[in-house]
């Protein structure tokens, strides 16, 4: 049915806790606020970053801008490669691959750290390219990143492609793309926020998503 998928990367590929959550930690300490709980922190993973300090803490724009810089003062230096490949996934897209599917990373993570991660994990070799948002946080939000990829992969049906997230953003991103969306259990999201936010499908682990991909009976 699908000939694309589009994957997110944090939270579906690999499992970025703790980089991301380091790099909260060194910004918030910046500016003197309270660290939160690490399950807190790991709630931050998958939506963009201006949105966090926004919504979270109640920055401003400006602080925002700001504290996205701090966040990368860590992130860039040490929290890129503090992270890991869900047990699977190579074997995962592999098959796809195989299968003759054509496989995107469609992120709201900026490109630039996107590519540098696929290809430290030995990832590259299965995606015809990585899409993500610009070092500015311009292209950051899901819809935003979809469309680029649609467009940077000359997809002309819609109907072709399945967004495969963790979070309620991939589902909405999806929907506001007109494409279809599997969330997924083995990330950062519950099945009720995906539900709750259009998932078309749901698969629990590596291997359900496994069976799902490749036209198994179906699992939710």
């Amino acid at each position: 049915m699908f000939d694309y998928f589009f994957f997110d990367l944090d939270g579906t590929l690999t499992d970025p806790a703790q980089g991301i959550t380091n790099s909260f930690i060194h910004a918030l300490k910046y500016f003197g606020i309270e660290i939160p709980s690490y399950e807190k922190l790991c709630s931050f993973i998958g939506p963009p970053l201006v949105d966090t300090f926004k919504t979270q803490f109640g920055f401003s724009d400006e602080q925002a801008v700001e504290g996205v810089k701090k966040y990368r003062e860590y992130f860039a230096a040490k929290g890129l490669l503090e992270n890991t490949v869900y047990p699977g996934i190579p074997e995962l897209l592999s098959t796809l691959k195989q299968n003759g599917k054509k496989l995107v990373v469609a992120t709201s993570k900026p490109e630039e750290y996107s590519i540098k991660i696929i290809e430290h994990f030995g990832l590259s070799q299965y995606f015809e390219n990585v899409c993500g948002s610009l070092m500015d946080e311009t292209r950051s939000k899901k819809d935003e990143v979809i469309e680029y990829a649609i467009e940077r992969n000359h997809i002309a049906d819609r109907s072709k492609i399945l967004m495969i997230g963790d979070r309620k953003h991939d589902m909405l991103g999806a929907k506001k793309c007109g494409i279809s969306a599997c969330g997924i259990l083995f990330g950062y999201g519950s099945r009720e926020e995906l539900q709750t936010n259009g998932a078309d499908m749901i698969a629990g682990t590596v291997k359900d998503l496994e069976l799902l991909l490749t036209g198994l009976p179906n699992v939710s």
